[in-house]
């Protein structure tokens, strides 16, 4: 049959005769002409190309659109190229029916097609350049194809054509479509005004795209890109060869950012205050709706859109089985009834019929369904994140206004915070996530329901009952879900802080060799979570279970019924049509009990919100507000021109006099900076902490206020401050008097701020250098005469990178001094006219207290003639005091110079004189440099050593690292990054146990072989159906047409057995799979969690001295957490989508084997997908883990610090940072769910690719109506899950590495605990006499380091008291390890009581020798836990060291006695204190020998004489070892071990040792006087 235009069928085709528009081809033909001249016009521009007309301005210019109507203009051509379709597949129909081929029945669409696709790619490349005048050939094809297609429609209507025919309703939808682009055009004209007018409209690009570090680009792409994500795709492909930074992702547009949206959720919530009444609070629903509102109303629009087009999905399979068998029958009688202007109009309904139409007609509804999902998806995500950012900024602002009391009376705790922060803000999030499904999902199931019923009858009703009956279930088992996970989490934060209190203690627990008994706690609350967890794996597997149970019990339901109740024969069509409608109707019921659970969680949270905004907020003192000046007045009652000499002049002569300095009455010409007038204030309990306050603080002077421990010194600063609640009385700052401004220019001091130095150090996550200057410039100069004066220059030389180390809680872990001069340091670089130093010597030993009162205090503060308030222990400082303040008991005792109380108040003068004669003998005895300072920077260098010992090794967790290295090795970076660790996932299976991997595998394949064996006899049962309304199928003979009408039913029914069993085995099998996974993650993670543990605490001393304990605390939390709850669930989701893919596609080759060949570069497309995702999405996964850190930082520690910043004035600042945290996260957070949306539309597309080659090749190869049923709904369900396939690997390849991580701390080597000799060989007693005898000892840290000491031989003999000293790193300490074997003895031995001490088993050795550490450590727990944790000592025994250690009357005190709690680390007690117990703990140890280490060095001298008392008294017979940091401490000692870098240089006693000259003791003794 010839090709010919008008077809030739009869001779009038060319004929012209009645008029020229009268030959319908003719108007056909004149159709084309505009889509032809469109063509001409736009090739040889769109290829000439035009990079030289981009605008000036330096955009990401292909992302700029700015004419007005542009998506108007993208949604119209969209629907336009949809009709054209329509009228491709109306022409190739109507053209079957012809007797030659017509091509002007398709060919004009065809074209139209191809204009419309070119016009907007044309349109878009014009809108990028900034082009508009060449617009105009668009403008001009519009007109043209409206006029044309108006004359076929004019046409059409003369021949009374109407509604009926297809082809008229396609060309009138046409004309509309024409007429509104040409509409739209017509509009950029008149808005730019770029032809036809004088002047032209500028216009500029919006911020965001001039600004090229904004990356986020979906709210300026064109609608294509928008919809398919294809901006992402430069980032994604990149993400290949390089991980993705930062940098890359760059800054939010600024409708993203924090600040807008905290800016539109305040002002409505602020709106809510105006308007309704006063006292009620704002409701932040509200305030939610009116700020973000708009977003969630468009996304559940294209919600319910994309669940509509679901259904064409169920009624296409229906109607393409239904038309398979009956397609080729097409009634042709009333072919000529439908021949108008010479060829064939078909009625819609016909067009439908037409199964290749369908087929399509499928394809296009699953593309669009998929795209309207995806977009609704997103813009909710995008809603949600904004909201979040609001919250936190909203949260943030109060936390910086909560009262002090607040926080320190526990109404308020850190916890709660980070909870409101990291938890509840984030429950919201996922409301507004899930928020359109509430709405939509009930809509969805309705429609469903009444499908069903239209396909199935009565039946349906019982199968959707079944669904609706088991939905409550799945909310109960939801909600107890919850509520597990809870317990479980409360268990696991309880083993954290037991875990964190063993890492932190582990040096002691080693020592007295407890590590097995405080082991044993940690596993007993393990037991207790894996209890829960067990409970948590069983509701979870049910939760599971229920969703895959409950379809198949439906459609049992409804198919059984059905076989015995209707009368119609159950057909193909409708079988898997309903089989389809089912699959549809699960993911909304399964889903609506999320989406309950969080409907309920968000409101819980709303409600905390609600709380936390409304608690209470600081008190405005006036002198807070910046309209009232706080100045600190220089009024002395000079005149202007002399005053700077004075100043001076006044100095010089201040820096002759004697220590005793200016004894000047705060008289009215010495000016007052701060008074206090009738103060009563409390920490917001109905008692006064501090009652009737009157006092001054001397402008430009040094004040100190002195007292007892606990007397309200360091709460008269905060009072002072404004963060105390004032019950009465009034504080005052004095401000500066106007005419002092005008002499003196220079003022420039910061009016507004108060330098203060908490008294417990607080540091930010930063660099040392940003810790100090907190904010102001930096000043060279200034900021080295600060950090000497603090000398932390020592300490700064120690960090691996000087002052810009990370210090802080993730940082590097600085010892308290060390903190504390860096606190200190901070206040004396501010530039403030106050400051308020809290206690600075508390932590400091006295070289660096001296160093810092000095260089510090009195110089670098008075000489710019600060106000310095100083709370202080310290006595021997009073001589330095201008002014002094004595607290007693919450109020003042005395006030005046020192020269006042000498005289008024002759007894407390007194006190003061002897402990100050005590500190002062101190002072002569001690000034050993190798003070606590030292030893601080000791453990700091041999942190660092180690360190960097350790990554030469071992680069297992320095994965950033790893990346940095291999990049200069590209290729192989590649191909690390895209594998999946299935080394890992061996692991992982292996610590399961073989037969749960083995009962798992099993259980999965039976369970989707006898799913899709369901599903196949379905297909058998539905064919064998003679009485169908089609014709016979291949599967019945023609013989039955004779059968009877009973015996048909009966072999109809008697499929329904096989069916049953079928589905009963499915849902048994369900369950047992189900509960398989989950329990084989459970005895993973228990394996895993003791196994870790146990290396852990059995590793030697060394490993913690090279981990850092954050590293070893993430394998317990965050890793451990993983292994527990995510591994398990990822694991059961990624099993089930692979195996119901394949099964998928296997059933689909089974019914039309030429699928196959479609499926290789469908598989190949698959594949690069899933790797360039795979990567992309981890990283991004780790962006986004590692900013929401700093965040969540960011607020615990402005919460701890906010009296800090606060009296610094520096919220605005603290405001910023927070904001810009945010930002950050949230880009990463957007990045990464744009980065999915981008697979899931990808993977969709695939998906409905897969449907579309299914459905062709089932309609070309004709198979058995029944298989192809069964085929396509089995293609449909693939498109759900390929996304799942591919987002699951990629979640099981980062929680992966959580078992790597574990896993490589499992390889560390643990201590020999064995001993060569029995225990049953070592006398009970021993040692009995404390003997020792050190025989040519030489010792190392680890094989790989040198030896600290060398050849050391000496002999103590029983009860004889030693001391050790020598300068700093000659290895004393090392030699206290090597009596307990804590370190490498490579050559010689120890011998104690004649048993080598390197033979014994380690717990006996040391659990028979008793030591006293520098640091004191408690645990959390009892006394008696603290004193005696192996439960062997009677209470007269524990009460006994008590009294000796000083302690029993405390403890006696104490609610409980011995039983008394004892908070995380001992913070309950002071650090005396805390010593004292030390010491109580050694002597309930009855040991012969005890060995001191440096024990007093962190102690006060009270505590101290008490404690060397104690040791000469009731260690009286024993063998005592002192380690001594300041020599003076053993100069009574009867034998002294000097040590010189490893060596031991003299050994004798004290005296003997003092009368050698020479002798390096006697150097040591002098030099450090």
């Amino acid at each position: 049959m010839a090709l010919s235009f008008c077809g030739n069928d009869r001779g009038s085709a060319y004929s012209v005769d009645n008029g020229v528009l009268d030959n319908g081809c003719f108007v056909d033909a004149l159709n084309l002409v505009p889509h032809v001249f469109l063509l001409f016009i736009t090739f040889p521009i769109l290829f000439i190309g035009w990079g030289s007309q981009s605008s000036k301005v330096q955009i990401h210019h292909n992302t700029w659109l700015h004419f007005p109507g542009h998506s108007l203009r993208w949604i119209l051509t969209f629907t336009l190229l949809f009709v054209h379709v329509c009228e491709i597949a109306e022409g190739i129909v109507s053209n079957t029916q012809m007797e030659s081929n017509h091509l002007h029945l398709f060919m004009p669409a065809l074209m139209g097609f191809i204009a419309a696709t070119t016009s907007v790619v044309y349109y878009h490349n014009i809108e990028t350049a900034n082009f508009p005048k060449l617009l105009l050939a668009l403008f001009i094809y519009w007109i043209l194809a409206f006029i044309t297609k108006m004359i076929k429609l004019w046409k059409f209507a003369e021949a009374s054509l109407g509604v009926q025919q297809l082809r008229f309703c396609i060309t009138a939808l046409l004309v509309v479509l024409y007429g509104l682009l040409m509409a739209v055009e017509i509009n950029v004209i008149r808005v730019r005004k770029y032809v036809f007018f004088a002047n032209p409209q500028k216009v500029k690009p919006p911020e965001d795209l001039q600004d090229l570090g904004v990356r986020f680009l979906q709210p300026f792409v064109n609608l294509l890109s928008k919809a398919t994500y294809w901006w992402m795709n430069p980032l994604i492909i990149k993400a290949q060869k390089r991980p993705i930074e930062l940098k890359k992702i760059g800054k939010l547009p600024i409708a993203m950012r924090a600040l807008t949206n905290y800016m539109r959720l305040k002002d409505s919530y602020e709106e809510q205050r105006k308007t309704e009444d006063q006292d009620k609070s704002p409701s932040i629903w509200k305030s939610m709706y009116r700020a973000f509102g708009g977003p969630i109303l468009l996304s559940s629009t294209l919600r319910y859109m994309a669940d509509l087009l679901g259904f064409a999905g169920p009624l296409c399979i229906s109607g393409i089985v239904e038309h398979l068998d009956n397609s080729t029958e097409i009634d042709r009688t009333n072919k000529t009834a439908n021949m108008t202007l010479g060829v064939y109009f078909m009625s819609s309904t016909e067009l439908l019929q037409n199964t290749s139409v369908l087929a399509v007609l499928l394809f296009l509804a699953l593309v669009l369904q998929r795209t309207f999902l995806q977009a609704s998806y997103y813009v909710t995500i995008e809603t949600g994140i904004n909201l979040r950012g609001a919250l936190l900024a909203m949260i943030y602002n109060k936390i910086l206004r909560l009262s002090t009391s607040n926080m320190s009376m526990g109404e308020m705790t850190l916890g709660q915070i980070n909870n409101l922060v990291a938890i509840e803000t984030n429950q919201l999030m996922w409301f507004l996530f899930l928020c359109p499904n509430l709405w939509a999902m009930p809509v969805q199931i309705i429609m469903g329901v009444i499908l069903l019923y239209y396909l199935l009858g009565e039946s349906a009703l019982i199968g959707a009952g079944v669904i609706l009956l088991l939905a409550p279930v799945q909310y109960l088992i939801a909600t107890k879900l919850a509520d597990t996970q809870k317990s479980t989490l409360d268990y696991s934060t309880d083993r954290l802080k037991k875990t964190t209190e063993i890492l932190k203690g582990i040096k002691l627990l080693k020592l007295y060799a407890w590590e097995n008994i405080f082991c044993d706690r940690v596993e007993e609350t393990r037991g207790k979570e894996l209890t829960s967890l067990k409970t948590f794996s069983l509701y979870t597997s049910m939760s599971i279970f229920m969703n895959v149970a409950i379809p198949i019990a439906a459609v049992l339901a409804t198919f059984v019924t059905h076989a015995y109740v209707e009368e119609v024969r159950l057909s193909p069509a409708r079988a898997f049509a309903s089989l389809a409608l089912f699959h549809i109707l699960v993911t909304p019921l399964f889903l609506l009990s999320t989406v309950v659970r969080f409907a309920v969680k968000a409101l819980v949270s709303v409600q905390k919100l609600s709380e936390f905004l409304q608690s209470d907020e600081i008190g405005d003192d006036s002198w807070r507000n910046a309209e009232v000046s706080l100045e600190v007045g220089k009024k002395y009652k000079h005149h202007g021109n002399t005053k700077a000499i004075n100043r001076k002049g006044r100095y010089r002569m201040d820096n002759y006099e004697q220590p005793m300095r200016r004894q000047l009455r705060p008289t009215e010409t010495e000016d007052v900076a701060v008074q206090v007038i009738d103060g009563f204030f409390t920490w917001g309990s109905y008692l006064s902490t501090l009652s009737n306050i009157n006092i001054q603080i001397p402008t430009g002077q040094l004040t100190m206020i002195v007292g007892q421990v606990g007397c309200g010194k360091s709460s008269l600063l905060l009072a002072m401050l404004g963060e105390m609640q004032t019950t009465g009385g009034k504080v005052y700052w004095s401000k500066l008097p106007d005419y002092e401004v005008l002499y003196d220019g220079s003022i420039s001091k910061n009016r507004y701020s108060v330098a203060y130095a908490a008294q417990k150090s607080w540091l930010l996550n930063a660099t040392v250098e940003e810790n100090i200057t907190f904010g102001s410039p930096f000043n060279k100069q200034r900021y080295k005469a600060v950090i000497d004066a603090c000398s932390l220059q020592p300490d700064i030389d120690l960090l691996p990178f000087g002052d810009q180390t990370e210090i802080g809680e993730r940082g590097i872990n600085l010892s308290g001094g060390q903190r504390q001069r860096i606190c200190v340091a901070r206040a004396l670089y501010q530039n403030t006219n106050i400051v308020f130093l809290d206690d600075p010597f508390s932590a400091l030993d006295i070289h660096l207290s001296d160093h810092l009162m000095q260089e510090g205090i009195l110089k670098f503060l008075q000489d710019d003639k600060r106000t310095v308030v100083l709370v202080t222990h310290k006595l021997q400082y009073l001589i330095h005091a201008d002014w002094i303040i004595a607290m007693k008991d919450g109020s003042v005792l005395r006030e005046g110079t020192l020269k006042d109380i000498q005289t008024h108040d002759v007894e407390l003068y007194e006190h003061w004189k002897t402990l100050m004669n005590r500190q002062d003998q101190e002072l002569e005895k001690e000034t050993e440099m190798e003070s606590q300072t030292i030893l601080e920077r000791k453990t700091l260098r041999r942190a660092f050593y180690s360190r960097e010992a350790k990554s030469q090794t071992d680069d297992e967790d320095e994965e950033e690292e790893v990346e940095e290295d291999d990049d200069d090795n590209m290729s192989m970076t590649t191909s690390r990054r895209s594998k999946i660790p299935w080394k890992m996932c061996c692991r992982y299976l292996s610590s399961g146990g073989f037969l749960m991997v083995f009962l798992m595998v099993s259980s999965k394949l039976a369970k989707h072989s006898v799913m899709v064996a369901i599903d196949y006899w379905l297909a058998a049962w539905t064919s064998s159906n003679p009485h169908n309304q089609s014709l016979a199928d291949p599967f019945v003979n023609a013989t039955n047409y004779t059968k009877n009408d009973d015996t048909q039913i009966a072999e109809h029914r008697s499929y329904v057995p096989v069916f049953i069993i079928l589905c009963g085995a499915a849902i048994a099998l369900c369950l047992i799979t189900s509960l398989t996974v989950e329990f084989l993650g459970v005895a993973a993670a228990t394996n895993l969690h003791h196994n870790l543990l146990n290396k852990i605490i059995h590793a030697p001393i060394r490993f913690f001295d090279v981990t850092p304990l954050g590293q070893i605390l993430n394998r317990f939390s965050a890793d451990t957490n993983i292994i527990d709850q995510h591994i398990p669930q990822t694991l059961e989701s990624l099993t089930r989508s692979i195996l119901l893919c394949l099964s998928a596609i296997g059933v689909i080759a089974f019914v039309t084997p030429a699928f196959l060949i479609a499926l290789v570069p469908l598989m190949v497309a698959f594949y690069f997908i899933q790797k360039y995702f795979r990567v992309a999405s981890k990283d991004l996964q780790d962006l986004d883990d590692s900013t929401q850190l700093p965040l969540l930082c960011h607020f615990s520690e402005t919460a701890e610090g906010l009296t800090t910043i606060r009296a610094f004035r520096h919220e605005a600042r603290f405001k910023q940072r927070m904001l810009e945290l945010t930002d950050t996260n949230n880009t990463a957070y957007l990045f990464l769910s744009a980065a999915n949306r981008w697979l899931e539309v990808r993977t969709d597309y695939l998906g409905a690719v897969i449907v579309l080659t299914a459905a062709v090749a089932a309609i070309w190869t004709s198979s058995q109506s029944g298989l192809v049923g069964l085929g396509l709904t089995y293609a449909l369900t693939v498109t759900n899950y390929l996304n799942w396939v591919v987002r699951n690997l990629a979640d099981l390849e980062v929680q992966m590495a959580a078992v790597k991580k574990v896993n490589s701390f499992l390889s560390t080597e643990s201590e020999n605990y064995e001993g060569s000799m029995n225990v049953s060989q070592v006398p009970e007693d021993w040692p009995q006499h404390g003997e020792i005898k050190i025989q040519d000892l030489c010792v190392r840290y680890d094989t790989m380091l040198k030896p600290v000491l060398k050849h050391v031989n000496a002999h103590i003999n029983p009860g004889q008291k030693v001391g050790i000293c020598g300068r700093t790193g000659s290895g004393k300490s090392s030699l206290s390890l090597a009596f307990f074997n804590m370190v490498d003895v490579f050559d010689g031995k120890i011998v104690i009581d004649g048993i080598d001490i390197c033979k014994l088993p380690l717990q006996t050795l040391r659990s028979r020798l008793s030591i006293i550490l520098q640091d004191p450590v408690l645990f959390s727990g009892s006394i008696r836990l603290n004193l005696d944790p192996e439960c062997t000592c009677t209470d007269d025994r524990l009460w006994e060291a008590l009294e000796i250690a000083q302690l029993k009357n405390m403890v006696k005190a104490l609610p409980g006695g011995l039983d008394a709690v004892v908070t995380e680390g001992g913070e309950n007690f002071s650090v005396g204190q805390r010593q004292l117990f030390c010491l109580a703990r050694a002597f309930v140890r009855k040991s012969s020998i005890l060995i001191m280490d440096e024990a007093t060095a962190s102690i006060d001298m009270a505590t101290e004489n008490i404690l060397q008392k104690v040791v000469m008294t009731a260690f009286a017979d024993r063998t005592v070892v002192t380690i001594a940091h300041l020599v003076s401490s053993i100069l009574e000692a009867e034998q002294v071990l000097v040590f010189e870098s490893g060596t031991l240089v003299e050994s004798d006693s004290a005296p003997n040792l003092l009368a050698q000259e020479d002798s390096l003791f006697s150097i040591l003794v002098r030099t450090h006087k």
